[in-house]
């Protein structure tokens, strides 16, 4: 291979990564993309077509000016497109399309089901319910290796419909990738801006973390040209060893930054040093797994 061909591949790679539609063909609702994390294709399920959202994070990709023309998930219509994804991933059809053709060979793999999307998915009202349908197409097509993921702010942990759904997340070879990145309340508002306490987002990780095996998923930036400062680096290690301490079973801490146009231009991203300096420093302090992702 070739340095130009070698450089178009990477290129190419790393605009799938970075590209993250909602959207896929004809589908409004389900939309495979290849993520940076899990290494495969994930299979993201949007609950939120509206757009709205209970946190408004500075670095969020979504964009909230332009209204959807899809408001409302329909069921029967989500379960319907599915299905057509898994089956094009199944049979290798998507890497017919132009979208997919350059996945790497050792990447064409079905890695999650991921409830995710362009707002919080907790905040569907009927939440618990659409996951045990997307789990009973799971069984069903005999997918058990695959993972069934909550990616959340874990603002919605407390209501009694959604301990349902995380539940059956369990029972599924589900994971719950809940967001904290931060240490402290003010720059959690500076973050996340949301209305929601960040003591309440603290107790709800602590609820999940105590009853399942949880990932922490922790995005973090540059606000104004400044990285986190160590004050508030450091505040984010007490509250993940507060979690531990009260019995929080972390499955693995995620530490990465911004990959995609944030709402804010003000938002940029961590160089790699600087998030594997965090990472390091989470392994040390906790003994806990951590993985870091290059931008």
């Amino acid at each position: 291979m070739t340095p130009s061909t070698t450089r178009t591949h990477t290129d190419n790679h790393r605009t799938l990564l970075r590209s993250h539609p909602r959207t896929f063909q004809k589908t409004r609702f389900v939309y495979p993309v290849l993520s940076r994390r899990s290494q495969g294709i994930s299979v993201g399920i949007n609950l939120n077509p509206d757009k709205i959202c209970n946190f408004d994070c500075i670095y969020c990709q979504v964009d909230r000016t332009r209204q959807s023309e899809t408001r409302f998930v329909e069921m029967s219509q989500m379960l319907t497109e599915l299905e057509y994804v898994l089956d094009l991933i199944s049979s290798g059809s998507l890497y017919l399309d132009p979208r997919f053709s350059k996945v790497p060979t050792d990447q064409r793999r079905l890695n999650d089901l991921a409830f995710s999307g362009d707002g919080e998915p907790t905040t569907y009202r009927n939440f618990d319910r659409i996951v045990e349908k997307v789990a009973q197409v799971k069984r069903r097509r005999g997918l058990t290796d695959t993972k069934l993921v909550l990616i959340t702010n874990a603002s919605m942990f407390h209501r009694k419909g959604v301990q349902r759904a995380l539940s059956t997340l369990n029972k599924n070879n589900g994971e719950i990738w809940a967001k904290l990145e931060a240490g402290t309340a003010d720059y959690f508002q500076l973050i996340d801006r949301t209305t929601i306490p960040f003591a309440r987002i603290l107790e709800n990780i602590t609820y999940a973390g105590q009853l399942y095996p949880i990932v922490i998923q922790s995005l973090f930036m540059r606000v104004e040209n400044a990285p986190p400062t160590q004050t508030e680096l450091v505040a984010y290690y007490k509250r993940l060893e507060e979690m531990v301490l009260a019995g929080v079973t972390i499955k693995l801490v995620q530490i990465y930054t911004v990959a995609r146009p944030p709402a804010e231009s003000y938002v940029s991203a961590l160089a790699d040093e600087e998030l594997q300096q965090i990472a390091m420093a989470v392994r040390q302090r906790l003994s806990i797994p951590v993985e870091w992702y290059p931008n």
